[in-house]
């Protein structure tokens, strides 16, 4: 059902909006952008549909993942618990795409965003691999895999054996025999000590005690995490992730991985030797691996020239608009990072998009359901 006419205008790089981005967030703006009748473009960056999912290792299957939200206008089909998350994300992100006929341009990786001219009711000119669009708003939804955080520590370069982030593991396989640190404090840290306990050695350190919750979470428990995250960024402090606010959550898996002693945590070592790391209290632990489960940061350094951050380097928003521009919109950011939150936010920055002078719908409202 692909509309190459959708957008009359796309073959001279001109748009109503652009969305950069094509994971969970970017697929639900263009889903409401398609269905209030606004000229758009799609730009991704990865060869093929799934978004970050197209590079989670292959043991993260469906049975174990956070739970996954519907994309807007069509479910998920029926899911196979033992198959791996990132082929049942990418061929539903696939069949979305056909189905509804997005046309998403890839690979095209967006390298600027800026100001056309002073005029604050202007365009905006979109940079990209595959040439230049002019666009009346941006959505940007480039999410953080593409920005893993390494923390820096002393003597990290003097290690000896191997270091990896997250983004970088395949299978627990690997590390058998060896003995492996894993350091971080959060929902990929511990999924990954169940696993390659399972294998061999680990030990996990983490900067604070993590904070395990007993109590089921619910509705209001995940809308009150999210609020105090978009506090933050309604502040325009850096976002924290929502794990952060909200804790840990027991799983019969963690269960027995704390069985084991998987989930002894150790205060954060003090430095790092050429044969393993120093503890807090003097000692040394011998390791082969270092893998930093340390999380990822936003994916935004194309939207630098509009300088948008503020002086502690977060962005000030008004839900999922830029306070200081309002025609950027950030999409899968901060509190709308989950799944739920990026169908969420993809329909509000739709709906602000409409109120900017100047977008009018050209087609009227488009039945998608």
């Amino acid at each position: 059902m692909n509309d190459p006419g959708w957008n009359p205008r796309a073959e001279n790089g001109i748009a109503d909006v652009v969305v950069i981005g094509a994971g969970q967030a970017g697929l639900s703006a263009a889903y409401h952008l398609r269905r209030r009748g606004l000229e758009y473009a799609v730009f991704d960056a990865e060869e093929g549909p799934g978004g970050a999912w197209r590079h989670r290792w292959k043991s993260l299957r469906m049975a174990t993942v956070n739970g996954i939200s519907d994309l807007p206008g069509i479910g998920k089909p029926d899911v196979d618990p033992a198959e791996p998350s990132s082929e049942f994300l990418g061929r539903y992100f696939a069949a979305y795409e056909q189905e509804l006929g997005l046309a998403v341009r890839r690979p095209v990786k967006v390298t600027a965003v800026t100001r056309e001219d002073a005029d604050p009711a202007g365009r905006l000119l979109v940079s990209t691999s595959g040439g230049d669009w002019s666009a009346k708003a941006v959505i940007n939804a480039t999410g953080t895999w593409t920005r893993p955080f390494w923390p820096i520590y002393p003597g990290q370069f003097t290690f000896k054996g191997r270091q990896l982030h997250v983004a970088d593991y395949v299978s627990a396989e690997e590390f058998a025999g060896q003995h492996v640190i894993v350091v971080g404090g959060g929902i990929s840290a511990v999924g990954l000590l169940d696993e390659i306990s399972q294998i061999t050695t680990t030990s996990w350190f983490t900067r604070r005690e993590p904070q395990w919750r007993d109590a089921r979470f619910d509705a209001q428990a995940g809308h009150d995490a999210v609020a105090l995250v978009e506090e933050r960024v309604r502040q325009g402090l850096p976002p924290q992730s929502v794990v952060a606010v909200t804790g840990l959550i027991w799983t019969p898996a963690l269960r027995a991985a704390a069985q084991r002693g998987a989930l002894d945590r150790r205060p954060m070592f003090t430095s790092i030797e050429p044969d393993g790391v120093r503890l807090a209290d003097g000692g040394l632990l011998r390791a082969d691996v270092i893998l930093w489960a340390t999380g990822f940061r936003a994916e935004l350094e194309h939207l630098a020239p509009l300088h948008l951050r503020g002086p502690g380097g977060g962005i000030v928003m008004d839900g999922t608009q830029v306070a200081a521009e309002p025609r950027v919109h950030l999409v899968g950011y901060g509190p709308s990072s989950s799944t739920i939150g990026a169908n969420r936010a993809g329909r509000a920055a739709v709906a602000a998009i409409l109120k900017l002078p100047g977008i009018r719908p050209r087609l009227g409202t488009v039945n998608l359901a």
